[in-house]
């Protein structure tokens, strides 16, 4: 990478977080309004835990990308924030998950049902966000549309787990006995990949790019969304917790099956290990040394390695619908991030 390369990441990086910072402040002033003083520490824990903001990111970038106007973003990009943190709140008391970001959970910090009411806040401050911004009625469309298919996939990957809420007669009738390539794909893409493509289309909208712009945009981020969770995937069972901000194997202490990593050891596993490993995933309670066991497992198949090449494919994906937009250093700059992506994993 020469001099000159460098310097232009640099410059955008800067000019990125700028915008970012003026969204942040939107964002914070969203989240209190008509809200009791007493209660704006706890609605500004989940921000303030910040997080790579990759959502308002995207959108920020594809509006540059096509030319459009910073001010015109500021809102819907605090929109996208908070969608995604009214979204991680449910999330991790559903999965009882008591990290986030390498910091304690807000059901953990202030209790599940403080959660929950934090959660409502941001639920209406996503579409305020909207009604501010420059095509009110269209980006409120995006984000109801996102925040309902976001849910299809949470409620397929609560379906995808082989234990536990055995007081949730639903769950209990209607969960996967098996996953298929197919039903990780639909759950993959309807929980995290749906919402990326519709963070860098609301920066198209915003920018006023054309119907052919505003398409492969959200294409680019559906696929970028697709190789950021089997990045996430491969995390999970092989990163390392203090970098990660989770706890690893997880997914494993959660019976879940809607890991692609898990997928394909499943694949290369004998009769006898499939058992092995069901039985695990399958346990009323699943402790450290089940966890341990599993990966170990797992590590000695080629799940990994086809991981990476399973989410290479996206990111190839990706990066064929940029060659459409327009050739800028924005676009190298979401060249260059889709790289990045299953580049965590090497």
């Amino acid at each position: 990478m020469n001099t000159k390369t460098l310097k232009e990441i640099r410059k955008a990086n800067i000019a990125i977080k700028k915008t970012i910072r003026k969204m942040e402040e939107k964002m914070e002033k969203t989240l209190i309004s008509n809200v009791n003083g007493a209660f704006h520490k706890i609605l500004k824990y989940q921000i303030k835990t910040e997080g790579k903001r990759l959502r308002p990111k995207l959108a920020i970038v594809s509006l540059k990308m096509l030319k459009g106007k910073e001010k015109d973003i500021i809102y819907p990009a605090a929109g996208l924030e908070i969608l995604h943190n009214c979204s991680l709140i449910i999330d991790d008391i559903i999965d009882d998950s008591r990290l986030r970001r390498g910091e304690p959970s807000a059901w953990v910090r202030f209790g599940k049902s403080i959660a929950q009411c934090v959660a409502m806040d941001y639920s209406a401050a996503i579409f305020e966000t909207a009604l501010k911004s420059k095509n009110p009625e269209r980006i409120s469309n995006i984000f109801a549309k996102t925040l309902k298919i976001v849910m299809n996939g949470e409620i397929m990957d609560i379906l995808f787990e082989q234990t536990g809420r055995e007081d949730e007669p639903y769950i209990k009738e209607n969960r996967y006995s098996t996953i298929k390539e197919e039903d990780y794909l639909r759950m993959t893409e309807q929980k995290t990949a749906i919402f990326i493509g519709a963070s860098c289309q609301v920066g198209g909208i915003c920018a006023n790019g054309n119907k052919k712009q505003i398409e492969k945009l959200r294409k680019y981020g559906l696929n970028l969304g697709m190789a950021f969770q089997i990045s996430d995937d491969l995390l999970d069972i092989f990163g390392k917790e203090e970098r990660f901000g989770k706890k690893i194997g997880k997914d494993i202490q959660e019976g879940k099956g809607g890991n692609c990593v898990i997928y394909f050891a499943l694949q290369e596993f004998t009769m006898e290990e499939k058992k092995k490993f069901w039985n695990i995933l399958r346990k009323d309670k699943i402790g450290g040394e089940d966890v341990k066991k599993a990966i170990r497992m797992i590590k000695k198949t080629k799940a990994r390695e086809r991981a990476i090449e399973y989410g290479e494919s996206f990111v190839i994906k990706a990066k064929k619908n940029l060659s459409f937009l327009p050739q800028n250093k924005w676009n190298d700059f979401l060249s260059d991030l889709a790289d990045d992506i299953i580049g965590r994993n090497k």
